[in-house]
């Protein structure tokens, strides 16, 4: 990786940490003449398009004042749907939710559909409409919230 696009994560990394938001994933594409910042976080709790707004004026504040960026946009969101979750502090605010599930049981890779019924720590309580089962954050190897328009 160059040192532009280094700079400009850290850049954006440091600006994150002092947040409450998680960096889910970054995508930088471009050159110097037109270069594409593309930055996804998420929270425990919702994120709105203040709180979007307000964080991408706080990167950009940083990037605009550092030398060698050349132009940028800057494009900060949420993930969306389509992402699996990547962190356990994503879990609680999408408890009765329902999800796609893939993970380790035992030597075993299960995939289930299951809706998410409570967060204890690293603790997920799921229910399949058969029976309820707890799955360990650990175990779990991708995990997608389902669109449900009911």
């Amino acid at each position: 990786m160059d040192t532009i696009k280094e700079k400009i994560l850290k850049i954006i990394q440091n600006s994150i940490s002092e947040t409450e938001f998680l960096l889910i994933d970054t995508n930088i594409r471009g050159d110097q003449r037109k270069r594409i910042i593309e930055v996804f976080v998420d929270s425990s709790k919702n994120v709105s398009a203040d709180d979007l707004a307000e964080l991408s004026a706080k990167i950009n504040g940083i990037l605009s004042e550092t030398k060698n960026i050349g132009n940028y946009r800057l494009d900060v969101s949420t993930p969306g749907v389509d992402r699996p979750l990547k962190f356990i502090e994503q879990y609680s605010k999408n408890v009765n939710r329902n999800f796609e599930l893939e993970y380790h049981f035992g030597d075993e890779v299960k995939k289930t559909k299951a809706r998410l019924v409570s967060v204890n720590g690293n603790e997920l309580t799921f229910n399949d409409d058969r029976n309820e089962f707890l799955i360990n954050y650990n175990q779990i190897i991708k995990a997608k919230v389902l669109i449900s328009f009911s």
